[in-house]
C-alpha cells in the first residue's frame, strides 16, 4: 500500500515562497501521476497543479504563474514550488496520487496527511 507524506509547510510572509514536499513509500511511484490540492476550512477543495509520470504538468487558477510542480522519482518525491505567497494561499496542501487519467478528472487513489501553509504577515 503506496503511503504519501507532505511535509515543507509553515508560515511565510506575503510575497514570501515555499517548497512542499510529497514522498512516497510502498509502491511504484515513478507509474503514477501526482496532483496538488488544497483546502481551508470551510472553503471547497482546490485543486493546485498535476503531473504525469512523464512529467507533463497541469496547473489550475490558483497556481498559474505561480507554482511549480515537478518530481524526481529517483527520490520518489513531488515538489511544489510556490511563489508570490498571499493570504489567499493559506490552506492545508494535500498531494495524491494515481492514474495519470484519473488524476486528471479526479483525486488519485492514495493521499497524504496535509501540510499547513499559512501565509500573514
Amino acid at each position: 500500500q503506496m503511503q504519501l507524506v507532505e511535509s515543507g509547510g509553515g508560515l511565510v510572509q506575503p510575497g514570501g515562497s515555499l517548497r512542499l514536499s510529497c514522498s512516497a513509500s510502498g509502491g511504484n511511484f515513478s507509474t503514477l501521476a501526482v496532483a496538488w490540492y488544497r483546502q481551508d476550512p470551510g472553503k471547497q477543495r482546490e485543486k493546485v497543479a498535476a503531473i504525469s509520470p512523464s512529467g507533463n504538468t497541469k496547473y489550475y487558477n490558483p497556481a498559474l504563474g505561480r507554482f511549480t510542480i515537478s518530481r524526481d522519482d529517483a527520490k520518489n518525491t513531488v515538489y511544489l514550488e510556490m511563489t508570490a505567497l498571499a493570504p489567499e494561499d493559506t490552506a492545508v496542501y494535500y498531494c495524491t496520487a494515481g492514474i495519470w487519467s484519473q488524476v486528471l478528472l479526479r483525486p488519485g487513489d492514495y493521499w497524504g496527511q496535509g501540510t499547513q501553509v499559512t501565509v500573514s504577515s
